[in-house]
């Protein structure tokens, strides 16, 4: 049978024909095995098998089997928000302990850089402490000059007794008193300071003494941060009690 090129009939064949592969695709499904099989043992115990995630092992591991049956990945359980948060926390907590381990490890080779041996260590504390020390006498020099200032002060004041101090009397002792107190609060910062730069190279040291044993960098765990407020000296303690009477 023979159709015009124009015909109407022509036309509808074509259509038809056009039409067929499109037809063909929408009828035909996709493998179900295309993205693997889903595999669990449910809560009795029995295995079930499924082309996609199975509801009903939600809270379980699915093992995911290539078409052979070979083991393709594994699909983790669905974790409650309770358990997400829990999971979470205890990653961060495993995250901050690898830094913390890091950063042990870094900072001791540091110190091995560093002093090699007790030498350069034991001059590097000196040199530290002097620092202070200096400070430290300085503050001691101005309290014992203030307080040198401060007698004759009193000693006028003592003509006063009963009486209204002058003005000019009392803004001097109140300078005193307020220059005095300003520096004791000095010498006291320092006298911690000291006593805090001392723990800090007590402990660097016990570290390096291990580490000069052969001890791992980082097997020792953090570099322990020297705390604890320290004492006054017995200097400023002195200083205190006769500025202050």
């Amino acid at each position: 049978m023979r159709f015009s090129a124009g015909s109407p009939l022509a036309l509808t064949m074509l259509l038809l024909l056009g039409a067929a592969p499109a037809l063909q695709a929408q009828s035909s499904p996709a493998p179900a095995s295309a993205a693997g099989i889903y595999s669990c043992i449910d809560d009795q115990g029995r295995r079930i098998t499924a082309d996609r995630p199975i509801a009903g092992c939600s809270a379980k591991e699915q093992r995911i089997l290539n078409r052979d049956g070979s083991l393709k990945t594994v699909y983790p359980p669905t974790l409650t928000v309770d358990e997400r948060a829990e999971k979470e926390a205890a990653e961060r907590k495993a995250a901050e302990a690898r830094a913390a381990q890091a950063d042990a490890v870094r900072r001791d080779r540091n110190l091995l850089a560093r002093y090699p041996n007790e030498a350069p260590h034991r001059k590097a504390r000196e040199a530290a402490l002097d620092t202070v020390r200096v400070a430290i006498k300085a503050s001691e020099k101005r309290l014992q000059a203030l307080e040198a200032e401060r007698k004759p002060l009193l000693d006028e004041a003592e003509f006063y007794i009963g009486k209204t101090l002058p003005p000019k009397l009392r803004a001097q002792l109140d300078a005193n008193d307020a220059a005095a107190s300003a520096q004791l609060e000095a010498a006291i910062s320092q006298q911690a300071e000291l006593e805090r730069v001392t723990r800090l190279y007590d402990a660097e040291l016990a570290r390096l003494k291990q580490l000069w044993s052969g001890a791992a960098p980082g097997s020792m765990g953090p570099l322990p941060a020297p705390g604890g407020a320290a004492p006054l000296a017995s200097g400023a303690s002195n200083l205190k009690a006769s500025t202050l009477r």
